[in-house]
Formats: C-alpha cells, structure tokens, sequence
C-alpha cells in the first residue's frame, strides 16, 4: 500500500505526540507542518518558535507559518504538497479550500466526547463543571467548528486529583494514540462518519478569559474545587485579598464537616498551618497559592511570611 501523504496541522505542546506518532508509522509520510508564525515571548520578547515546529524541524519536516490562511500564495503552496489527509491538533478554524482539498479531507483530533465540549477549551470545562469522564474524539472537518462527523472516540477517566495539567497529559497521549488508528483506518477503508448527535443538551467549551478563573464565594466549596482544579497550574483561578491584592490558588479542597457560621468571603486561619474561605456552602481550605508578586508554594510555608491580619480575622 502506497503511504498516505499528511499534512499535520498544529501550534502547541499537545499536538507534539500526534505529529510524532504519524511521522513514526510507515503507512504514511508527514509531507508538510503546517503552524503558528513564531511570536515574542519572554522577558527578552525574542522570537520563540512553537512546540510543533520544533518537533518538525528535528525531524527534518518542511515548516509553513502562513499568517493569512485564506491567502492564494498559502493555499497554492498548500496543494503543490498533493496531500491525501490532512490532520488538525489544538490549531485555528480553516477555510473551507483549505480543509476541502485533500482527496480524503481533513481530520480534527478534539480533546472531549463530542458533541460535549465543543470549543476552545474542552480540558478546562470538563473539570470546572466536575465530570467524572472525559475523552478524545476524531471527527471530519465540516464548515461550523467542532460538529463534523465523528470518526472513533475514547474515554479517558477523570481521577479526583487530577487538576488541568494532569488531564492535558493524559489526553495528550491517548489523544496520538486515536490519531494513529483513525488515520490506519481511513487508509484502509474502514473509518466510520457518524453524525454527531442532536437534541441532547450540550455543554460548550469557550476560551478561557481572565475573569472566569475569579473565586464566586458564593458559589459552594465543590464547585471552587472544581474551578481551582481546572485552571491549575494556567491560567490559575485566583481571588482578591481584603488589602487588594491577588492570591492565586493551584489546589484546595473541600473543609469536611464544617458548619456555615460566618458569611461567604470570610477568611479563617491560624496563622500557621491552615488558610480557609467561607463559601457559598462548605469550606474552602487553600493548599497551593501564590501571592502576587511572589512565587507559588504550600499554605504552612506562605503563612510563615504573611501578616494575617489583613484577612480581618485574629490569628489562633
């Protein structure tokens, strides 16, 4: 069997493994990387280079950084490659020339079961909304964003302590995995197009903005758990301290047991081995925080160096 000529698509770390495990089979050549222009970055605000371009140049893959994907000279060098398939990981929207021109179209690799999670951020949703499941689905590129049809789809577990970047990990790999067997499937023939379902309710995934990671004490301690978990260790959910400043939290759980006497918002501690927040119902007690302005570390450790009486509360 011929080896099918790939186009991969990509800009950040997790769609490193993907491009990977593609180059890697024999069933196909990765002819082309398509990715982000490099961008300032850093205190230096020097050119940095993306994940997936650094894995393609290592592998001595050509690099296209087009700014305008809509631009005839793009799209003219895109098809001079004659690729078969192309496969999109964690990239922007595409026009339809450029998702349509493979003879076999375009894949996306989505880091949720779809139709649940359709958006930008479907790693982050999923936690902050609690679930107890989540996965990655391989889908036909269509015009709106996300509803194509699917192709395989696994399910990957959400362990109790698993925060954003554990989760990143674990779809990260199982997400190279389901590429690799969807690809070998449409080489072969096999691969379904099942339309995603409708009439069932759907949760969206939208891009995280600043303000969604601010702590709603009125919301109850499960759901500021939930929140925490899903922005740790970026973008971190954060609240304001009484003095103004910001305290960002990259773990926290529950307070087990507590009844609710004080009003939510207030602050509790002794000074030395515990910081706690009234919620809306339940506890918060913070594990991981970090003040702004200086580095992030476990709550016994920033209280040896924080005046509490800015919290409002006596310390114990």
């Amino acid at each position: 069997m011929t080896p099918l000529r790939l186009i991969f698509m990509g800009t950040p770390e997790f769609a490193v493994p993907t491009l990977e495990t593609l180059h890697s089979w024999s069933g196909c050549e990765v002819v082309a990387v398509i990715t982000a222009p490099d961008k300032p970055a850093g205190r230096g605000r020097q050119l940095a280079e993306s994940a997936v371009k650094q894995a393609a140049v290592a592998h001595g893959i050509p690099v296209l950084q087009p700014t305008n994907l809509k631009s005839p000279e793009f799209q003219a060098q895109l098809r001079g490659y004659a690729a078969d398939l192309q496969v999109v990981v964690a990239f922007r929207m595409l026009p339809e020339a450029v998702w349509n021109m493979p003879r076999l179209g375009s894949i996306n690799i989505h880091a949720s079961l779809l139709p649940q999670y359709r958006g930008a951020a479907p790693i982050n949703w999923a936690l902050i909304h609690g679930e107890k499941e989540t996965g990655v689905t391989s889908f036909f590129l269509q015009h709106e964003i996300d509803t194509g049809n699917l192709i395989f789809q696994d399910v990957v577990p959400i362990a109790d302590e698993d925060d954003f970047g554990a989760l990143y990990e674990k779809l990260k790999a199982a997400g190279a995995q389901l590429a690799l067997r969807t690809v070998q499937a449409i080489a072969e023939g096999t691969a379904p197009s099942i339309p995603q379902a409708t009439g069932q309710e759907l949760r969206v995934a939208p891009k995280i903005q600043k303000e969604t990671g601010r702590l709603d004490v009125q919301q109850p301690a499960t759901a500021l758990v939930n929140l925490v978990r899903g922005l740790s260790p970026v973008p971190t959910a954060f609240t304001q301290l009484p003095d103004g400043r910001t305290l960002k939290i990259f773990r926290a759980q529950v307070l087990p047991q507590q009844n609710d006497l004080t009003a939510p918002g207030t602050w509790a501690t002794d000074g030395r081995t515990y910081l706690r927040l009234q919620a809306g119902q339940g506890q918060l007690e913070l594990l991981d925080v970090q003040l702004e302005g200086k580095k992030r570390m476990p709550v016994v450790e920033f209280l040896r160096g924080f005046n509490t009486t800015v919290l409002n509360v006596p310390a114990v």
